[in-house]
């Protein structure tokens, strides 16, 4: 984390919060300041975070053009406040304490000096930026974000025998759910323990090249370090409300709100549905019980259908997962046993249009199948789109995403194509990505029936028309951006975020303009949320290897 923090005592008596018009309207202002820098004097683009003692909250603004930043009264009440900083390359000077005289702006001004451990400053983005080596050995590292930072690869000090006979195969050997304070091993490799590495020369090329951008040579890197620029002009028109949840292993994969206000996670490592109320930053948390003991737990997708119910993956416990929200109760369907192999992992539910048949659509990443689901039933029928591939052909059938008719279509994580299911008759249509190799991964389907989706290896956001079954694609501003997932709000605007670069994307999709919003620290992003009650409209992610949820709300 790059902030630095001081203590400021406050005092000044707490405003009526602001219930209608939009936050760009509001000209009430608790503090206020300009930042600056002898380098650079005011200074554009500085995240400011104000985090209440004894409080899960901490509220962010960003610095102008004039390097001011301003924190309406609606968001901060009285209290001792902690203020933190993100601007790549600077770090705070200390302040002493002051007191706020009530009903009065504060002015504090902020004065940033250059940082002494740029290293720890930068994103995984920017590491990618700053290493050397060809797109194909940088793209081998966009398998590790899953579970830590690229930070933690270039301090290493492991030579190339060490990554070859240790760090590699141990590393294959964590579930995609694991995160530093939670590994999970995968049943498959507890099994491959007993027989010895045979795979050890698949990783020679992989360690070789990690061997040269570490530490191993030296105590210094032998590249430079690369930052990106600050944000400017829109993106500095953007508040953030970040809520810590209780643990640190909580990760918090997928991010709704339902129709009330609440807010619902899927626990990513843990067997728990987690509920914020974001008026008080209450965390309550329903435990799932596990149907496979032994094996790796946690839930990935989280979806409503109509009714407002709640659908869950429950992953390499092969369960589909519903909870009714009123009765606060869950169902559980496993998958069959012929089906439920060790390698089974149930990872996307989607019950969106779920009320046309009385079906749900999910996946299995244990052999790249598509379930549906009988609700009334409990039958599950089963695809296998890409049985009869050739043999070596790696597929990956990532996400589902029904359409108005529930049909369902999927993504091929490990190739360039979407597929088509018939609901009616069950029959296979692929379609082919324009960008190869582009790895598609999540998406979400619109009222006019346009798959919006994120590709990963190929920084672009995707749709494709269902009804005239043509793609469209646009290509995002950072090298490495890497969309996990995308959405759309009420404006045609499409939304995505990055595991990669900690920025939200904001798309307008009529005249191409992006905005980039970059977040307050270092934040992994997965399932994206756009709530269109709100004006203008109100973006939630979470922060899959930091235990909080974020709310970005735009000010225009």
């Amino acid at each position: 984390m790059c902030c630095r923090t001081l203590v400021i005592a406050v005092s000044w008596a707490f405003a009526s919060l602001v219930s209608g018009p939009a936050l760009a309207q509001t000209t009430a202002t608790a503090l206020t300041g300009i930042v600056s820098s002898t380098e650079e004097k005011a200074m554009e683009g500085v995240l400011v975070s104000a985090s209440k003692t004894g409080s899960p909250v901490t509220v962010t603004v960003v610095t102008d053009k004039d390097g001011r930043f301003s924190f309406p009264v609606s968001k901060l009440t009285p209290g001792q406040y902690s203020l933190g900083v993100r601007a790549v390359g600077y770090d705070v000077d200390a302040h002493k304490a002051i007191e706020i005289t009530e009903q009065k702006t504060t002015t504090l001004d902020l004065q940033l000096r250059k940082t002494e451990d740029l290293a720890a400053q930068l994103s995984n983005g920017e590491w990618l930026a700053s290493i050397p080596g060809t797109d194909q050995q940088k793209g081998q590292l966009l398998n590790c974000v899953g579970c830590h930072t690229l930070e933690r690869i270039v301090r290493s000090k492991y030579d190339a025998n060490a990554f070859l006979t240790q760090i590699l195969p141990r590393m294959q050997g964590y579930v995609n759910q694991s995160i530093p304070a939670h590994p999970q091993l995968r049943r498959a490799e507890r099994l491959m323990e007993e027989r010895g590495d045979q795979r050890v020369q698949v990783y020679r090329a992989a360690a070789e090249y990690l061997s040269t951008i570490n530490r191993s040579a030296g105590p210094q890197w032998s590249y430079a370090l690369k930052t990106f620029a600050r944000p400017t002009g829109r993106a500095t028109r953007v508040i953030y409300t970040e809520y810590a949840l209780p643990r640190e292993t909580i990760s918090p994969h997928d991010v709704i709100v339902d129709a009330d206000g609440i807010v619902w996670y899927s626990s990513f490592g843990e067997q728990n549905l987690g509920r914020l109320d974001p008026k008080s930053g209450k965390v309550t948390e329903y435990p799932i019980p596990e149907h496979k003991p032994g094996f790796p737990t946690g839930g990935l997708g989280l979806r409503a259908d109509k009714d407002g119910n709640l659908w869950l993956g429950n992953m390499y416990q092969a369960t589909i997962i519903k909870f009714d929200r009123k009765a606060e109760s869950f169902k559980f369907w496993p998958l069959p046993p012929e089906q439920n192999i060790d390698a089974a992992q149930v990872n996307m539910v989607s019950p969106q249009s779920s009320h046309i048949d009385g079906k749900v659509w999910t996946q299995n990443n244990g052999f790249a199948g598509v379930h549906r689901l009988d609700i009334a039933t409990g039958k599950i029928e089963t695809w296998e789109p890409f049985k009869n591939a050739p043999k070596g052909e790696p597929h990956n059938i990532y996400d589902v995403i029904p359409d108005s008719k529930n049909n369902v279509y999927f993504t091929d994580f490990r190739h360039q194509h979407i597929g088509r299911i018939d609901a009616e008759t069950g029959a296979v249509k692929l379609f082919e990505v324009p960008t190869a190799r582009s790895s598609p991964r999540r998406g979400s389907m619109d009222a006019q029936d346009r798959l919006w989706f994120g590709e990963y290896r190929g920084d672009r956001i995707g749709m494709f028309d269902t009804r005239t079954e043509q793609f469209k694609e646009w290509k995002l501003t950072t090298r490495w951006a890497s969309p996990y997932d995308v959405t759309l709000d009420k404006n045609e605007n499409a939304w995505t975020g990055s595991m990669i670069t900690d920025q939200v994307t904001r798309l307008d999709t009529k005249t191409g303009e992006m905005v980039d919003y970059l977040l307050p620290r270092s934040t992994n992003i997965r399932r994206v949320f756009v709530d269109n009650t709100t004006t203008p409209v109100s973006f939630w992610i979470g922060n899959n290897h930091g235990a909080s949820i974020i709310k970005v709300q735009p000010l225009d």
